[in-house]
């Protein structure tokens, strides 16, 4: 997320060809690296909750998350009203986290099912029905969102399903037993560690540093 984030800024300030992170290789990679956001928050929701809902660590977690989302909202209203995110990542994996409970006690299979499912909602789903502003977060919409950052409940909710699915057929087969009995150690490990306990403020904040500090070197060397 980071080095996207940085590509971002450099093409912002003009040391990269306007529409590098909107095309090709950048275009792809973004939407991989939100994928795995998904993807491993639903492995995340299934190790806290697997075994039956914690209902106030759950509302927790749900209020940082949210918390954020408003955080994001309000800076980039405050930047850009025409494109401000309403509906980014974070806001997806809030609501995508609260349908994953759905799913924590059904089979592995109806989960998978049900994420190829999201994933193929938008292609056979989308209806003027759904052009409101107050269901576009569903991702139905038969028109573009102009937004810095849109990530709707579809598709975007299949990669978490698939992330709980995984988990299941994981702890089934033992995977996660053995990583408990033989945990990863050293320096790597740890900080891999650290950030994964305090990704959310890893990803608030790691933006803003690095556009600062592409705008303090434009600064010195002068804008691209």
């Amino acid at each position: 997320m980071a080095s996207f984030h940085l590509t971002f800024d450099l093409e912002f300030f003009g040391f990269l060809p306007a529409g590098t992170t909107t095309t090709g290789f950048f275009w792809v990679y973004a939407r991989a690296i939100a994928a795995t956001f998904f993807f491993l928050a639903g492995v995340s929701l299934w190790l806290g909750h697997g075994g039956g809902i914690r209902w106030r660590a759950f509302g927790r977690r749900l209020a940082m998350i949210l918390g954020g989302a408003a955080l994001v909202s309000a800076a980039t209203y405050a930047a850009d009203p025409s494109t401000f995110v309403f509906f980014g990542i974070l806001h997806s994996i809030a609501a995508a986290s609260v349908a994953g409970l759905l799913f924590l006690r059904l089979p592995a299979a109806v989960t998978l099912a049900a994420a190829l499912a999201a994933y193929a909602a938008p292609q056979f789903l989308r209806t003027g029905a759904f052009d409101t502003p107050w269901l576009a977060w569903l991702g139905l919409t038969t028109y573009g969102i102009r937004s810095v950052d849109f990530e709707p409940f579809l598709p975007w909710v299949a990669p978490l399903l698939a992330g709980i699915a995984t988990a299941k057929i994981a702890a089934r087969s033992g995977l996660f037993a053995a990583l408990r009995r033989h945990p990863p150690s050293g320096a790597i490990a740890r900080a891999l560690g650290w950030a994964g306990r305090h990704s959310l403020a890893v990803y608030l904040v790691h933006q803003p540093v690095l556009m600062a500090l592409v705008w303090a070197f434009t600064r010195i060397v002068g804008a691209g």
